[in-house]
């Protein structure tokens, strides 16, 4: 009973932290990883902003089963010059501890997690991993 009550405790923590909007500084730390997921903008290219936050990155969340430490959804808005579109339409950030992490998750669920996309965009997205440094 108190071991389902610890984890009952760690993972309503991990909701709460991993909750859109969320401050995400407590959770990220030097050292973590960063994966950024990128969606080119573009003539043709569509992007659905409400799947993505009520669907796609909640889906994410459980997948990954308390590997992601934190998340930022981020909506572009313009580019360098005044007028200028935004390069990206969205920018999806997920913390993990380690590139393990991400990769162990990906093996397991990555053909679940590329088979989601249609369901929110037609872009194939740009894929970098990052160590945080500061």
């Amino acid at each position: 009973m108190i071991k389902k009550i610890g984890l009952l405790l760690v993972v309503l923590a991990f909701v709460l932290v991993c909750q859109p909007g969320a401050s995400y500084a407590q959770s990220v730390k030097k050292g973590m990883i960063k994966v950024t997921i990128l969606y080119p903008a573009g003539e043709g290219k569509t992007f659905n902003m409400d799947y993505y936050k009520t669907k796609h990155i909640p889906l994410l969340v459980s997948l990954f089963a308390g590997a992601i430490k934190a998340t930022v959804i981020e909506k572009g808005v313009g580019g360098r010059a005044p007028g200028d579109p935004a390069p990206y339409v969205a920018i999806g950030s997920l913390y993990f501890e380690s590139v393990a992490a991400f990769q162990d998750g990906m093996k397991t669920y990555g053909k679940q997690i590329r088979d989601d996309i249609p369901n929110y965009s037609n872009i194939t997205p740009v894929v970098q991993i990052s160590e945080v440094v500061e």
